[in-house]
Formats: structure tokens, sequence, C-alpha cells
């Protein structure tokens, strides 16, 4: 499970103290520009994977200052996500491999 978090660049320092709640802390997050993952339209998105009731309180704590990403919308920011991850891996290995 997973849920994408649209924040504005005028909050992202928001994006901190959410993250700092202990269940959602240890969940699986990224932060990416909207920009770097082909989404100029958007602010900084911030990706989070885990478990439904971390989603749950990642919403609650992002609700006053973020939109969560919902349907075609979401899912094409979360591949952007995991395409530039794969681009990431695939480059460490030609490196190291």
């Amino acid at each position: 499970m997973y849920a994408v978090f649209d924040v504005k660049p005028s909050d992202g320092p928001k994006i901190d103290e959410a993250l700092k709640d202990d269940l959602v802390s240890r969940q699986s997050i990224a932060i990416r520009e909207g920009a770097a993952l082909g989404f100029p339209d958007l602010g900084r998105l911030v990706l989070i994977e885990g478990s439904d009731s971390a989603l749950a309180r990642a919403a609650e704590l992002f609700r006053g200052f973020a939109a969560k990403l919902e349907g075609p919308r979401a899912e094409a920011v979360y591949q952007a996500f995991r395409a530039q991850e794969d681009d990431v891996a695939s480059g460490v290995g030609l490196i190291f491999g």
C-alpha cells in the first residue's frame, strides 16, 4: 500500500514535522520534486509505502497542507518514483558490478 502527497514549496518545512510521527516515520518514505519526476505542475512529492494504519495516520498529518493524489494521477507518480529508483539501482550496478 502507498500514498502520494503533493506539497506546495512554501509548505515544505511542514513535511519534516509530519514525518516525525512515530508510526509514519517507520514506513518507507521518498521525497522528490515534481519537476524531477516529470510533473512540473506538482510541488514536492512525498511517497509513503507501508501499512494501512500508517497511511491513514499520514493522511491525517498531511491533511492541512498537502493534497493526497488519487487514482491514475497517483499511480503515474508512483510509477515515476519506481522508475527513478530502478535507474539509480542500475547505475550503481554498472559502477560496482
